[in-house]
């Protein structure tokens, strides 16, 4: 764990619980993008970099979930780094409270206020394509977070950040957090095409085309889908769609997961509903879903 893969001459990953990578921008120079879980990720990061007698430039963070922040605090602090993140994902980075609040849909008790889903606060700057190095591309992910992006490097890598989960993680746990479920499918066919020499994605194998796994991805979200509306063939409250779920795929339900997979579950339904396929009904002071 930790181990510095190369790729090309210049650009690398680091093997880590959510890949990071690692651009060369010129003899001692070097740029990230995202930058592990927590502050030990950071300190296994630093020691790398100091092993190579690399200098950090600038963090360039996909999205603001933990797991991608979670050690720009550390190395901000340490090397005097720049950090940026898309869109309102620099506002969730700057003020990570904002993750845990958004799952749980108010005030997270303490039992979601840990490292893995909230993060250290670092000082994060807007990203737009003038902050990248030259040669780089911002490549928009919206779906998985509010405005996840990857990264195209001068040298043809992709950077897919938490696009696409791999096979093993899908068949394990099958429904997995998604926040815009129409913007996800959408981001999918889109990497379905594309091309590049290499694809790094933070949650799945490197490959150099990635059209079979992202077509996997789209066929078990689908599928939870038709899951749900199984579920609302009779009027559900969201508790019992989520208890339904969690029976049928074999999960335990942990504050986390609660928040983690209701959050998704509850995009679900939103999207069923704004599609047409589920309608939602109040009565006895419950809102109750149904199969359209």
């Amino acid at each position: 764990m930790y181990e510095l893969i190369p790729v090309t001459d210049r650009t690398y990953y680091i093997q880590s619980p959510a890949k990071i990578g690692l651009v060369r921008l010129n003899d001692t120079d070097v740029c990230l993008i995202d930058s592990g879980n927590d502050k030990d990720a950071g300190r296994k990061v630093r020691q790398l970099l100091d092993a190579k007698g690399w200098r950090l430039t600038a963090i360039y963070n996909t999205h603001s979930h933990a797991d991608h922040i979670g050690g720009n605090r550390y190395l901000q602090a340490q090397t005097g780094c720049a950090v940026y993140a898309p869109g309102a994902e620099c506002a969730f980075t700057r003020h990570t409270f904002l993750e845990p609040a958004l799952l749980y849909g108010g005030c997270p008790p303490k039992d979601l206020r840990h490292k893995f889903l909230l993060a250290q606060e670092s000082d994060a700057q807007p990203l737009t394509e003038d902050a990248l190095p030259e040669g780089f591309s911002l490549i928009p992910l919206p779906g998985h977070s509010l405005d996840m992006v990857g990264f195209r490097t001068p040298d043809d890598v992709v950077f897919l950040a938490d696009c696409l989960s791999s096979r093993e993680t899908l068949d394990k746990y099958k429904v997995g957090f998604l926040y815009d479920v129409g913007a996800y499918l959408d981001t999918l066919e889109k990497v379905k095409t594309m091309k590049a020499a290499l694809f790094v994605p933070a949650h799945a194998p490197a490959a150099a085309d990635m059209a079979e796994l992202a077509q996997y991805n789209i066929d078990v979200t689908l599928s939870v889908a038709e899951d749900i509306l199984a579920v609302c063939r009779e009027p559900a409250s969201f508790e019992t769609v989520l208890q339904r779920l969690f029976t049928a795929y074999g999960l335990v339900m942990t504050f986390e997961q609660y928040a983690l997979v209701g959050s998704a579950v509850r995009s679900y339904l939103a999207w069923l509903k704004d599609t047409g396929r589920v309608s939602a009904n109040f009565a006895d002071g419950r809102l109750l879903w149904v199969r359209a």
